[in-house]
C-alpha cells in the first residue's frame, strides 16, 4: 500500500509544478523527472521487476537506453 501513496504524492507534486511561476524549461525537467520517478516506481513493484534478478531488469531497460541514444542523435536534425 506504500507504493500507492508514493504514486499518490508525486502526481499532487506533478500538479503543484504545473501551477508555480518558473520557466517552461524548469517545469518541463520537473516534470518529466517526476514521470520517470513515477514509472519506475510502478516498474519495480507492480511488474515485480524489484523481485527478479537483475538480467530480467536489463531487458526492461535496454529499449529505453536505446531510445534516449537515438533521440539524443537526431536531436541535431531536428535543430538546423
Amino acid at each position: 500500500m506504500g507504493v500507492f501513496w508514493w504514486l499518490l504524492a508525486l502526481t499532487i507534486i506533478e500538479i503543484a509544478v504545473i501551477y508555480m511561476p518558473i520557466a517552461k524549461l524548469i517545469i518541463v525537467i520537473l516534470l518529466v523527472g517526476l514521470a520517470l520517478t513515477k514509472a519506475t516506481l510502478v516498474a519495480l513493484y507492480f511488474m515485480h521487476l524489484k523481485f527478479e534478478r537483475a538480467t530480467l531488469g536489463w531487458i526492461a531497460v535496454t529499449p529505453l537506453l536505446l531510445c534516449l541514444f537515438l533521440i539524443l542523435m537526431l536531436s541535431p536534425d531536428i535543430h538546423p
